[in-house]
Parts: C-alpha cells; sequence; structure tokens
C-alpha cells in the first residue's frame, strides 16, 4: 500500500517562505485565497474577537495561524513536525501564536477547549480522518466550527493535483500526495455528521488561468504571479466549515 510522505515536511527550514521551485510555493500561493475565506467564516460565526480560541491543527510553518493573529486572534498551532513550527514561530510577527508538538488523534487538550479549529491541507495525510474529526470534535465546544480544507478523489484529481505536479513543478518528492487519501465531499460531511459536526458549505478552490503562461508552466517554477480563486465545483480542490451540535 502507498504510503504518503509526510517527513518532507521536517526539511524544509525558511524554503516554506521562500522556495519557488517547490510544491510548497503553490500551497503559499492557495492560502492567500484559503485565508480569507476562513476569516469570513470565523466572523460569520461571531469568533472574530480576542476571546475566541483558535486551534490550527496541521499548522506546518504557520502560514493560517500566523495570518489569523495578525487580525488579532487567539490561535494555538499544532503539528508533528517540529522543525516546522520552529519556522512558524520565527515569521509569527505578532509573537502571540502558541505552538507546540501534537498528535492529531490524540490531541493534548481538554474537551470543549477551542470555538473555532482549522485544518488546511491536513486531512489527505491522514490514514484514519474519521477518528481524526471526532477528535477534533472532542475539543470544539458547542457550536464551535471546523474548518477544512482537502482533495476530492477520483480521477482527474489525480491527475492534476498528483501528476501535473510531479511533471510540471521540480523537487516534487515522491508520494508527497497519494490518491487513496483523499476524500470525497459525501465522505467528509458523513464523517462530520458521525462526530456530530454540521457541514454549513463547501467551496471549490482552483488557479486562476489567467494567472499561468505557457511558457511558465515549462519552467520547474511556480509563477511569482500565480493565484488561486473560489470556484463551485468540489471537483478537485475543496474547503469547508462545519458546525457542532
Amino acid at each position: 500500500m502507498q504510503k504518503v510522505n509526510n517527513d518532507i515536511y521536517h526539511e524544509y527550514g525558511d524554503r516554506w517562505y521562500t522556495a519557488d521551485d517547490d510544491p510548497i510555493a503553490l500551497l503559499r500561493a492557495e492560502s492567500k485565497a484559503k485565508t480569507p475565506w476562513t476569516l469570513e467564516q470565523i466572523k460569520k460565526h461571531n469568533y472574530h474577537h480576542a476571546e475566541a480560541r483558535v486551534l490550527d491543527v496541521g499548522c506546518g510553518a504557520g502560514f493560517l495561524s500566523n495570518a489569523l493573529a495578525s487580525h488579532g486572534l487567539n490561535v494555538t498551532g499544532v503539528d508533528l513536525s517540529e522543525e516546522s513550527i520552529a519556522v512558524a514561530k520565527r515569521f509569527d510577527k505578532t509573537g502571540t501564536v502558541i505552538y507546540q508538538k501534537a498528535d492529531a488523534y490524540h490531541l493534548p487538550f481538554p474537551d470543549e477547549s477551542f470555538d473555532v479549529l482549522t485544518a488546511m491541507d491536513f486531512l489527505e495525510h491522514v490514514d484514519d480522518p474519521k477518528t481524526v474529526i471526532k477528535e477534533f470534535s472532542r475539543v470544539l465546544k458547542p457550536n464551535g466550527i471546523f474548518i477544512f480544507h482537502t482533495f476530492n478523489r477520483n480521477l482527474l484529481a489525480h491527475l492534476i493535483i498528483i501528476k501535473f505536479v510531479e511533471w510540471l513543478v521540480k523537487n516534487t518528492p515522491k508520494n508527497m500526495h497519494v490518491i487513496r487519501l483523499f476524500i470525497k465531499p459525501a465522505e467528509l460531511s458523513r464523517y462530520c455528521s458521525e462526530a456530530h459536526l454540521q457541514v454549513h458549505e463547501m467551496v471549490g478552490i482552483r488557479p486562476s488561468l489567467r494567472t499561468i503562461t505557457l511558457k511558465s508552466l515549462f519552467t520547474g517554477i511556480v509563477p511569482q504571479g500565480l493565484r488561486f480563486k473560489l470556484c463551485s465545483s468540489l471537483l478537485l480542490s475543496y474547503m469547508g466549515v462545519a458546525e457542532k451540535h
């Protein structure tokens, strides 16, 4: 059985924020679309205040955690990679984010500790997302929200998200993603429901084609001007929000 390679995230260092010849640059570009939508959901559910507690699971080098903190939110970021957490701390301009190593299957927090839990580009890296989501629900307060981003599982997603990236972006590590761990939206909705979380909204996300030139496709470099946009199709990549009831 093909295993996803999660060890790569220990090795990036400051390349999390600087590399353009690696898929990590795609993640940075995506975050510019995902972060505003995440903030919008937090505001919509009235958690945009300093008393609300936000937990960012699989925080990596802090793209989302640090952005949310810059908007005045009380953020805790957890990840299994101590090296990534060290980078996240260095790039936290607010100096307020609490970063710690933690296993998503066994979060080191009491029941009902957080108002918001985010997991971006994370669920497709675990073997048992159903169990992880139940753990997320455990640490969420009643009416708390779970905001996620992941990938749909189908042949087109395998071609574009896995194969195209391997072919077109330099330094793409083997098994950065594996198709068996991608999650269909209906499956994710069911996992949430079984964990007492009701999905209220899902939205797709895709590259803005006008920011990609034919020439840039064959350089192995992620274009500086690459942008992502929200869309109605959940066929490839999608975000969503679920509320604990």
